[in-house]
Parts: structure tokens; sequence; C-alpha cells
């Protein structure tokens, strides 16, 4: 269908309500008059009508009454479809026709405050706001097929993106700077710590998601619909070199841990931490010092490893070599099973002395003076998988176990970092941890499904280790820098949203004395290698002159 041919049909507005028969010219701009009255209007019916949500009895209800309204709003999968592409949660500050900063806040407290039907009636029926640009308040920018149409044409996406506020969890307003992050630090006594891959990237392992560096960036010469097939275990089953052609490029080849795993241990030392849920495979929670049961590891790792045929575990390092020379680990206990029923189900020849005739081995077959018992044929051995959770596996017991039945009572914060909670079930942990739960978020980048009540942006190593140092707390680790020197900053149109920037030493500093370092090693490593290769051709010489010497 060409969307661009026509607009779509007229919608009913965001409550389900037939409109009255109105000039639709009204709403094409805003109403012209005293915003700031009206903002003050708006400030007043959320602090004195209900400061909270959760305070008012009216919106007790407000889930029922939006699932009422998700069966009366008419609207096209084009508008589903669109929500997913064209929400940012963000504050369009370079477009002159969005909403402010200041009014885009207030717009969603008042949504939360009077519920959906009140606040079209007080927005868009009133005629203060277009739908088109009430969108901007709620992080989407209006679609482009849309332009030009009237502005009943963008009340079904109006409708889903107050729907999508509505279910998220709503942020606690008396938490919102650094302070309080820091505070909440000192308070808490069972703290959740959910983790991703932004807290390994540090070290060389790439996370999954960032363009260009993300591990799914560097799959597209695999000709994937999907990347996430590498860890598919219906791919894997069928072709595990799929798999292990990019397992070499994740596997965890460093014992040293970032200095947020040391920040989480440091949590425990401090008898903090409740639970670890990890969503990372490469064990480095466990090196760090993480006591096992303080550690659910969600989607496994790679500290062992079975075979798919035959479920038989070994330690995971065992198979590293073979996963960095770029081969398929098979199963040892298949092989020697392989072996033994090879060498049992042949006939015996006798020779006359009655001694047994030496059989002739065939190509391939297992010689019990060979050096490697994988000179046997691999095709019935089963391959050998780390016991990492791939799409299509359930999730280990632990998890749903220990976080309905012990976590979710005694939790008293949450700190979600590194990753962007977009793989269920882990990303369904925040949501279904009781809403008055302080939460923060540590990340590069903000994730917009979820309303966290502090954001602290930056490199994840950069905002524990000032957050360390505000709390008083000595976090020892070799990659943080002696007088370290962290600026900070409020997101523009947020208070609640912080940037973290090292700013001395530089980061281009740092990674210059790496850089220099690493080639200082490399030379002494080719002299070293020089001074064998010429005491070994000294050698060669003079044995070569003992020789002629000698003829």
């Amino acid at each position: 269908m060409d969307q661009t041919a026509a607009p779509p049909p007229k919608q009913k507005n965001p409550v389900g309500r037939p409109r009255k028969n109105r000039e639709s010219t009204r709403v094409k701009e805003v109403v012209n008059y005293d915003e700031k009255r009206h903002l003050a209007e708006l400030e007043e019916d959320i602090t004195h009508g209900v400061a909270h949500p959760n305070n008012n009895p009216s919106l007790n209800e407000l889930e029922e009454r939006v699932n009422e309204l998700g069966d009366s709003w008419e609207t096209d999968s084009l508008f589903e479809d669109a929500l997913e592409d064209l929400a940012e949660d963000k504050f369009f500050t370079d477009d002159p026709e969005a909403c402010t900063p200041d009014e885009a806040v207030r717009f969603r407290q008042l949504l939360r405050t009077v519920g959906p039907e009140v606040f079209c009636q007080r927005t868009v029926d009133a005629g203060l706001i277009t739908a088109k640009k009430l969108l901007t308040a709620f992080g989407i920018r209006p679609p482009a097929f849309l332009e030009g149409a009237e502005d009943d044409a963008y009340f079904g996406l109006l409708s889903l993106a107050l729907s999508r506020e509505l279910s998220k969890r709503a942020k606690l307003l008396k938490y919102n700077s650094i302070d309080d992050a820091v505070e909440l630090l000192k308070q808490s006594r069972n703290i959740i710590v959910l983790t991703g891959a932004g807290i390994s990237t540090s070290l060389g392992i790439p996370d999954f998601r960032s363009k260009g560096t993300g591990l799914y960036s560097k799959l597209e010469h695999l000709g994937l619909s999907d990347p996430q097939e590498v860890f598919d275990i219906t791919v894997f089953k069928q072709d595990p070199t799929i798999f292990y052609s990019v397992a070499r490029d994740i596997l965890p080849s460093t014992e040293r841990f970032s200095p947020t795993h040391a920040f989480i241990a440091l949590l425990q030392e401090k008898g903090k931490l409740l639970t670890n849920y990890s969503q990372n495979i490469d064990n480095l929670e466990a090196k760090a010092g993480i006591k096992p049961e303080k550690l659910v590891q969600c989607h496994g790792s790679f500290a062992t490893a079975s075979c798919v045929k035959c479920g038989h575990k070994v330690v995971g390092e065992t198979l590293y070599p073979e996963i960095k020379a770029g081969k398929i680990p098979r199963c040892r206990k298949c092989a020697q099973g392989n072996r033994t029923t090879n060498n049992s189900s042949r006939k015996r020849k006798i020779n006359r002395d009655g001694t047994e005739k030496k059989m002739r081995r065939r190509p391939g077959e297992y010689d019990s003076n060979s050096d490697s018992e994988f000179d046997l044929p691999t095709a019935n051995c089963g391959v050998m998988k780390p016991d990492i959770t791939f799409f299509g596996e359930p999730l280990p017991d632990e998890f749903s176990k220990r976080l309905t039945e012990h976590d979710r009572d005694l939790v008293d914060l949450v700190i979600v970092i590194g990753t962007s909670l977009k793989v269920a079930p882990v990303s369904e942990v925040v949501p279904f941890l009781p809403p008055h739960i302080p939460q923060i978020y540590i990340s590069r980048t903000p994730v917009g499904h979820v309303n966290f009540d502090i954001d602290l942006l930056g490199d994840c190593d950069i905002v524990v280790s000032e957050l360390c140092r505000r709390a008083g707390w000595d976090l020892k680790h070799e990659m943080v820098p002696e007088g370290q020197k962290i600026d900070t900053k409020l997101a523009e149109g947020w208070m609640s949203r912080h940037v973290f920037t090292q700013v001395y030493p530089k980061v281009e500093e740092e990674e210059e004395t790496k850089t220099k370092k690493e080639n200082t090693d490399t030379e002494e490593k080719q002299q070293g290698g020089i001074g064998i290769g010429r005491r070994q051709g000294m050698m060669g010489r003079r044995r070569v002159s003992d020789k002629s010497s000698s003829s």
C-alpha cells in the first residue's frame, strides 16, 4: 500500500469518544493565549490535585480504563509500526514546532495526574494544542507520511503514545540529582544490580547493539535476516559453524575485569548487594569475586560447555584453543564411545600361531597410540555448546525463583548498568519490581521504554568511579587513573538525566599512553626474537663451519 498516496481515514479522538462537529482548521495552530498561565494551571493541578499517581484513587482503575480505550481506538497497524520507528524519547529542541522540554514534562505529569480522558479534554479538545504537536511531548516526531493531513489524522498515533506512556512505571519525583543517587547507594542495604555488555566493553569485549562497534553490526557479512540468529538454538543445531564463526570474538580472553565489575564487588563487600542479575556470558562477574549465591547469570556463560548429543559437561576453557582456531569442538565422551563401538564390533583375524592379527587402520580411525583422541571421525560426535542461553532456550530456574520468591520483597534499590533492556525476560525484571523502589540507570545512552528515577549517562567505569568518589568509597582498580577528574552536567531539558565526562586524564591521552606501551612491548618482543634468531644463525654457521673443517 502506498502510504504517501493519501492520508489515513479520520480517527476517533484519543479517548474513543465521537468528536463534536467542529471546524478542523481549529486545531491546525495552537490557540493564541498566555501559555505561561496555562502551564501554571497545569502545575497547580499536579501539585494540589495529586502530587503522585499512586495517591490518586481515580487512577486505581487506570489500567482497566486504558484497556477499554484500546478496544475503541480505531488505528491501523501502520500507526503501531510507526510508533516503534518514530519513538525517540527525547525533547526536540531543534524543532521550533515541537513542545519545549518544560512543556513536555508538564504534559506527561498532567496525563498521569488526571488520566487520559480529562487530559485530552484539557489539551486537544480545548484547542490548546494540536495532536501533531502533542506527540512531541511524548518523544514522538510526527511522521513524514502524515505531513499536510488534517490534525484528526494524528489521533491514532497519539492514542498509542498515551497508552505507552501510561504503561510505564511512574518516575519517583523526589530523586533527581547525582547526590540523590549517592545517598541512595549509602543508605540502601539490598541492592539489585542488573548488568549488560556495557560493563565489559572497556576490556575490548564488544557489546551487541552499538552501531558500528557492536557484535551485531559486524555480522552483516553472514547474510542473516537477523543477526540474533547467531544465538538462535534452532540455527545452532542446524549449523553450528555460524555461531563458531563469531565465538572467538566474544570469548572472555582476559583475566582482567573492569572498574564496574569492581564496583559491584565493592557493594558486596559493604554488605549492600542483594543480587547481581547479569546478562553477560563472559563470566567476569565471578572473576571479580561476586559470590555464587549473589550472582544469577541469566544467559549462562562460557564457564562450562555441554554436548548437545549426550549432555557431557566440561570446563569451558578447555575448548578455547579449538574455538580460537576456528574449529567446532566435539565431544570427547562421544568420541570415546565411537572408538569402543568401532573396535568391539569388528571381526578379529587370528594368525596361525594363535596371535591376533594387527588390524590395518582405516583413514581417520582411532589408534590407542595416537597422540590425539580427535583422530576419530567426528560425524557421530556431538557438538560441544557453551552453556550460554540461546534464543529459544529457557532461562535457568534460579532466575525466576530468586526474583519472585526472594528479591522482590527485599530490594530497596535497583541499579541497571550497561544494558538497553531489549531482551526478554530479563528486560521485564525492572517493571516487575515494586514501583516505589528507586531505580538508577547507568549507560552511555538512555532508554525510552522505562522511566528511571535518575539517568547517569557516560562510560560505566567513569560513572561508578565518580559515584564512589562522592560516597567516600575507595574503588581500587588499575584502570581508574590517579588524579582522575570527571565533569558532570545536566542533559538538556532534564532534571534527572546527567552526563559524565572524564576531563583528566583525557581519553585521548590515556589511549596514546596505552598505544605507546603496547608498541614498546611489541618492539621488545621483536628485538628479543631478532636476538634469538641471530644466536640461532650463529650456531648454524658454526655447525656448517665445523662440518666443513671436519670434511
